[in-house]
């Protein structure tokens, strides 16, 4: 917890209650059900949450603002983002259902109430939303296809309506074969764990 107020030292005590119960959570339920892998659960608050939060640290979501977490796996980004973001909302889709039961369980145990979840393929999904966030669960020119149709046009941030990614490596020709303009940001620049020294945030510009 101390590392995650280090970045954060605004958290309310909800907040900060709701982010030591997932920290106690995840690993209880990851025993059972395998969402984090079982050599990087030790690694949880950096390499799973704040790896998440980062996204905070490039966007500000405005009140009201709707995101979809794209394989959210066992909530990430999603789950730590609804606890920053309270007045937002955030739906999760992942196609395997065992991942999704328990990112239900540990949102509900948490007491978070601005989260959705959706079993299944990012297709059923008909809905629009201001950000699609995901941890590079696929080649950022294969996601903008999947995802275009489902970012609103309507813009309320400080950026256009977009993709937002984690990513690592190399993203040389991921960033080549896409269309829209983009942002790369190094996490590196905000959080000074070893962790970091290869992660970055990808924005991709997709209406404006």
């Amino acid at each position: 917890m101390n590392r995650i107020s280090k970045y954060f030292p605004s958290l309310t005590d909800k907040q900060r209650s709701q982010f030591e119960t997932i920290i106690r959570l995840y690993p209880e339920w990851n025993s059972r059900i395998n969402v984090i892998s079982r050599k990087d659960i030790d690694n949880l608050v950096v390499n799973h949450i704040l790896h998440s939060l980062a996204i905070a640290k490039f966007i500000t979501f405005t009140q009201g603002s709707e995101m979809m977490d794209l394989g959210t796996g066992g909530g990430f980004p999603g789950i730590p983002l609804a606890i920053l973001f309270p007045e937002c909302k955030f739906h999760l889709i992942d196609r395997v259902g065992k991942k999704i039961r328990v990112a239900q369980e540990i949102a509900g145990e948490a007491g978070l109430t601005n989260v959705t979840f959706q079993h299944g393929d990012v297709g059923e999904c008909h809905r629009q939303f201001d950000f699609v966030l995901s941890r590079g669960v696929m080649p950022l020119p294969d996601m903008v296809k999947l995802v275009r149709r489902n970012i609103s046009r309507q813009c309320r941030n400080a950026y256009p309506n977009g993709l937002i990614c984690l990513k690592g490596g190399d993203l040389t020709a991921e960033l080549n074969a896409v269309k829209y303009p983009t942002i790369v940001d190094e996490i590196s620049t905000w959080m000074d764990e070893e962790f970091f020294k290869t992660k970055r945030i990808v924005y991709v510009d997709v209406v404006g």
